[in-house]
């Protein structure tokens, strides 16, 4: 147990005795600091037994309470008054002994025959036992938890035993998010309180880590893995000593444990490649391919197919992807991680976390039968996420946004600048320019164009008229109304605009 104020008043050879505060006796001491400052608070840490022989510090009512509330406010653990024949106080302030108690400052007494040299080593002594003592229990349930690890219970043994020697709740999960285990509290729980935590330490992989104080209490979250990310570990309340020493420990032992799982389960990913390449067959039926469905835990409803290109450790990427989607259909196919997976499933955000910054293509949503078909469109989409920087999906791939941001932004805004100039000078408050828009986006609807803009029919008339006379584009040729809708859509794409319309 950590040395008290209790414990020092206790040790017989100080000869200390309490004359106030005895409400903070179990406060914990981590050091003895011998000072005549009667502003002591700056130059504390905190836990400090603070010892004076009161040479510069007044009997004065207000004197007493302002070095009080510095002692209060630096968190200092007790304040040691030397008093004796021989030394500047006889006995202790009567208002220095009031204040003491209204902030439950224990205050002890130290008799002349006592140095304070003697009370410092003494915490020292205790200090470095208590230290000794926790490293032999760390070391003890450090064997407890190796044994635990290579027990039969394996993961469970690993958490309980943990739990039974630190008494903090654990959870473990895989790099998912999916519980793998728990002790000492409810897992699901634990994992969805602490699901903010654990998106912003899988940021950054292996190197990240994180914490916060919760509602559940306070969390610590930690990634496992040795070369590669397999999951996290959250602890809650793991504030004691020996827990914050074992911490590594455990760490490690689980990263061992989600390595060997990992390899355990090669087999299996091999058997979902298989049903995959059956999934992606020709002559497949409907019934065949609900039926693989069902075999691989996937919902047989419709499923889209995505397409990621792999480099550095594509093995390493297809297994992770394997992983993060339900089912793990996955497979590799040369320098490319093919998946299948039900349509509700928010793949941008598995994407995200296993496969950041890798191309990636996603098909549209088919019928299990017809999987071949969305992985085709998957795969001819990876040459356009090239271009983007990001993942681009079937549902885009057809867009004139798509088109317009895979051109050169310097050429697009070019072509924009060149079509809209005329309106730009002609137009400084836009209302040319957003008529023009209303109205093609209505498909030259004069009655509808008139009912948004709020304005009458003639007038929209007009200035589609004047549209046209300032840019020589004419309203009933559809190759000009084309590029006037793409220069408007250029331009609200995002791209460098001319100084006009800044």
């Amino acid at each position: 147990m950590p040395l008290t104020v209790r414990d020092l008043l206790a040790i017989p050879s100080l000869r200390l005795h309490l004359v106030a505060g005895g409400a903070g006796l179990g406060r914990v001491v981590e050091a003895a600091h011998a000072t005549e400052n009667t502003r002591p608070a700056s130059w504390l840490e905190g836990a400090e037994v603070v010892m004076t022989n009161g040479l510069l510090l007044s009997a004065d009512d207000i004197d007493c309470a302002a070095y009080v509330d510095q002692l209060d406010g630096g968190k200092a653990a007790a304040l040691i008054v030397g008093v004796g024949s021989g030394l500047p106080l006889q006995a202790v302030p009567t208002a220095l002994i009031h204040h003491a108690e209204r902030v439950r400052l224990p205050l002890l007494v130290s008799p002349a025959g006592v140095p304070f040299a003697s009370i410092t080593r003494a915490v020292f002594v205790a200090r470095a036992s208590e230290e000794r003592r926790l490293l032999e229990r760390t070391l003890r349930t450090q064997r407890r938890l190796s044994a635990a690890a290579a027990s039969s219970d394996g993961l469970a043994g690993l958490l309980s035993s943990w739990f039974q020697a630190t008494g903090s709740g654990v959870a473990v999960c895989d790099a998912a998010g999916r519980l793998l285990g728990a002790a000492g509290t409810d897992g699901p729980t634990l994992l969805e309180d602490a699901a903010p935590v654990i998106d912003t330490v899988a940021l950054h992989g292996l190197r990240g880590s994180g914490g916060g104080d919760l509602a559940c209490g306070k969390v610590v979250v930690q990634p496992l893995g040795t070369a590669r990310l397999r999951g996290f570990v959250v602890l809650l309340d793991a504030d004691s000593a020996e827990a914050r020493l074992l911490i590594s420990v455990l760490v490690s032992l689980l990263s061992v444990e989600l390595e060997r799982r990992h390899l355990a389960d090669e087999p299996q990913r091999r058997r979902r490649a298989a049903i995959l390449a059956r999934l992606f067959h020709p002559d497949i039926t409907a019934e065949q391919a609900q039926a693989l469905l069902r075999t691989a835990d996937v919902p047989s409803g419709a499923v889209r197919a995505v397409a990621v290109q792999a480099s550095g450790e594509p093995v390493e990427l297809a297994a992770d992807l394997a992983l993060a989607v339900p089912g793990g259909l996955a497979r590799l196919t040369g320098g490319t991680v093919e998946l299948v997976v039900a349509e509700e499933l928010d793949t941008s955000a598995v994407l995200r976390r296993f496969a950041p910054g890798r191309p990636a293509g996603i098909g549209p949503a088919v019928a299990p039968q017809h999987a071949a078909l969305s992985l085709r469109q998957a795969v001819a989409l990876l040459s356009s996420s090239v271009e983007l920087g990001r993942p681009v999906s079937a549902a885009e791939a057809g867009s004139v946004r798509l088109l317009l941001s895979l051109g050169s932004p310097a050429t697009l805004a070019a072509f924009a600048d060149t079509v809209l100039a005329p309106l730009d000078a002609a137009d400084p408050d836009g209302e040319l320019t957003e008529t023009l828009r209303v109205w093609l986006e209505t498909n030259g609807s004069w009655a509808e164009s008139s009912a948004l803009l709020g304005l009458h029919r003639h007038t929209v008339q007009n200035r589609i008229e004047k549209v046209a006379r300032l840019t020589g584009r004419q309203q009933d040729r559809a190759e000009d109304r084309v590029d006037l809708w793409l220069a408007l859509t250029a331009r609200a794409v995002g791209l460098p605009c001319s100084p006009q319309r800044k």
